[in-house]
């Protein structure tokens, strides 16, 4: 006898809004995820920007399934060297021609985030952090104090002290940036404001004004990066290395994990003047770290990242129609701008009565986000654009 879910779901599960979607999975495969009387859907969320490589890959399920016959969490940090970590960890210097030599393992985004701030301030001696307007990097304290937007603030404050913020695409803005400055912590594509790519006059002047006052550029990759802009990570379109990088969701295929990549003299703060001067218990879970390597191998040898660029352009060149006013964005980070909040809402609904995922953005409400698995094919595509006309 099957249990009834929904009930318990309501009862026990903490919810964050008053009206959650409430889908009841069943399982996933590939593209589609299936409810609970084995309907297919379309699911162009993808955990928000996490299953790049599609659900049940069967490379990424073999490799989950080997690491848990050898050992999961031991110590992660400590004295135990652990092969998926050490091999992970050398695999993601590698994409940065080993310029950010050194990886610390994380649980999540907004920890790589909380990680970026300790180690920013601890190596340049500085306090100030600076951050783009309309910005998401995470709910824990340390990275909500770098949202501008005082709807979801005004509540849980006081935040971090000494963050000030500039204008995403605004180089006028960057006189913000001094020499009392420890970072800057910018997206390549702001997420949550509606998938608006950089330009690359604006991360120019960027890296110059930073440059030239001695505060870290740190570039959050949590979204954007594992494939998702057609490059394994989105500032190898503008050919400018930050002095940290911040991954998480894609990067576990699946799993729970984030990093933060450094020179080693940056990250090497970390150990004196206090030792064990960052922590984390499950960071760099050998399990996660596991099916990371095998993520990247798919995205590799099944050369995932080649064809986003014309599935960018088929999705843009398919969604035509007199209510849409825009469709932006870069590579499988596609925005659809409406006019209003409840017409996204309604055409997110229609949509899924059609059997298709789709989701809105924190700080762009009048906005529908697609982010499918980078697996979805051309037939799929056009299938996903004839029900976004067809609800419109």
């Amino acid at each position: 006898m099957q249990i009834p879910l929904r009930p318990l779901f309501f009862n026990h599960v903490a919810q964050t809004s008053d009206s959650p979607l409430a889908f009841q999975v069943s399982k996933a495969q590939g593209i589609y995820l299936f409810d609970e009387n084995d309907t297919p859907y379309i699911d162009c969320i993808a955990g928000i920007s996490v299953g790049n490589v599609g659900y049940s890959h069967p490379k990424v399920v073999k490799a989950i399934q080997k690491q848990s016959e050898l050992y999961l969490h031991t110590m992660v940090y400590g004295e135990h060297i652990q092969s998926p970590q050490v091999l992970l960890a050398q695999k993601l210097a590698s994409f940065t021609q080993n310029k950010l030599d050194s990886v610390y393992f994380v649980n999540s985004g907004a920890e790589a985030i909380e990680g970026a701030i300790k180690l920013a301030r601890r190596y340049t001696g500085r306090k100030q952090i600076v951050a783009c307007r309309n910005a998401y990097h995470g709910s824990t304290t340390g990275a909500m104090s770098l949202m501008s937007s005082s709807t979801y603030q005004k509540t849980y404050g006081p935040f971090i002290e000494d963050v000030a913020f500039i204008d995403f695409n605004h180089i006028e803005s960057l006189p913000v940036i001094t020499e009392k400055t420890a970072a800057v912590i910018v997206e390549i594509v702001q997420g949550e404001a509606g998938y608006i790519p950089a330009n690359k006059d604006f991360l120019l002047a960027l890296k110059e004004q930073c440059k030239k006052t001695g505060a870290l550029l740190v570039f959050d990759e949590i979204q954007s990066g594992m494939g998702r802009t057609g490059k394994m990570f989105a500032f190898e379109h503008f050919n400018i290395i930050p002095d940290l990088l911040l991954l998480a969701k894609a990067l576990g295929g699946g799993l729970p994990l984030g990093a933060i990549l450094a020179p080693k003299n940056i990250m090497s703060v970390f150990a004196h003047n206090p030792m064990l001067g960052h922590m984390t218990t499950f960071g760099g879970n050998p399990l996660c770290c596991a099916a990371s390597l095998a993520s990247i191998e798919v995205l590799e040898s099944e050369n995932v990242m080649a064809s986003i660029a014309e599935k960018e352009l088929l999705f843009k060149n398919l969604l035509q129609h007199p209510k849409i006013k825009e469709v932006r964005g870069i590579g499988l980070m596609i925005a659809i701008q409406l006019d209003d909040f409840n017409h996204v809402l309604k055409v997110i609904e229609r949509a899924f009565k059609k059997h298709l995922l789709l989701d809105w953005f924190l700080f762009n409400e009048t906005s529908i986000r697609i982010a499918p698995p980078l697996i979805i094919n051309n037939e799929q595509i056009k299938e996903v654009c004839e029900i976004i006309r067809e609800a419109l």
